[in-house]
């Protein structure tokens, strides 16, 4: 299995480790990634039609949140440059109409044991109103036995591999939610910043590091790893 460590210089160059992922797992071999991403807002393709669209992309430029678009569905998620962590785990497929749901579940299952590892206790599913909702998420309780998600998980398949990745908030600050809040807002979809959970809000670590290395150890499994350092440039395959 090949793991990639670090962040490229820029976003452009950093999206660019992301699909090399995926052009390992095509040649037949697992890639896994566990990084901090550059400080950004990254808009799904629904969030690109919508009417407030260009105010939304505004905001989050103003709040100093680049805004990007991303090639997947779903909703607006935000970066802070600093504690919001993503991940990823490309693997080869010998079909890519099959396995979908396998994979949704091995790294929902994966990501739970990362959170029990760091001393969380993570429920499957989100509260209603929440950033990027999706099927495959994981939440913690509060102190008042409400929700609060702090894992999202998409996929990304391709014909010759599958990319199974997400994000997972280490650290959510009120700069942070309020950022969220207003974009929500401008794009006219509906958005409680209650239900913004974070590792360290639920008692985990503060050290987005603790978190990183605890993924992606769980990501590897028992692999046999090669550790590759993400270059400052790399171009897209």
């Amino acid at each position: 299995m090949r793991v990639f460590r670090g962040r490229a210089a820029t976003i452009e160059a950093d999206r660019a480790v992301s699909d090399r992922l995926l052009s390992v797992a095509g040649d037949g071999e697992p890639a896994v990634r566990v990084w901090q991403p550059h400080r950004q807002l990254a808009f799904g393709r629904r969030d690109c039609r919508l009417e407030g669209y260009d105010t939304a992309r505004e905001i989050a430029r103003e709040r100093g949140f680049s805004p990007i678009e991303r090639g997947v569905g779903g909703r607006a998620v935000a970066y802070d440059g600093e504690t919001t962590l993503a991940f990823a785990r490309a693997d080869p497929v010998a079909d890519f109409r099959r396995g979908t749901d396998e994979r949704y579940e091995k790294a929902t299952a994966t990501l739970e044991r990362a959170l029990a590892e760091i001393g969380l206790e993570p429920r499957r599913g989100e509260p209603p109103e929440t950033f990027c909702p999706g099927t495959h998420s994981l939440s913690v309780a509060t102190t008042d036995s409400s929700e609060r998600k702090v894992v999202g998980i998409a996929q990304r398949v391709r014909q010759d591999a599958a990319l199974t990745a997400g994000i997972v908030l280490v650290e959510a600050d009120d700069e942070f939610v309020g950022t969220l809040e207003a974009v929500y807002d401008a794009l006219g979809v509906g958005f409680d910043p209650e239900t913004v959970g974070s590792v360290a809000g639920s008692g985990g670590p503060t050290d987005p590091d603790t978190v990183r290395a605890t993924i992606e150890a769980e990501l590897v499994g028992d692999a046999t790893a090669t550790v590759e350092p993400v270059p400052d440039r790399l171009e897209s395959p």
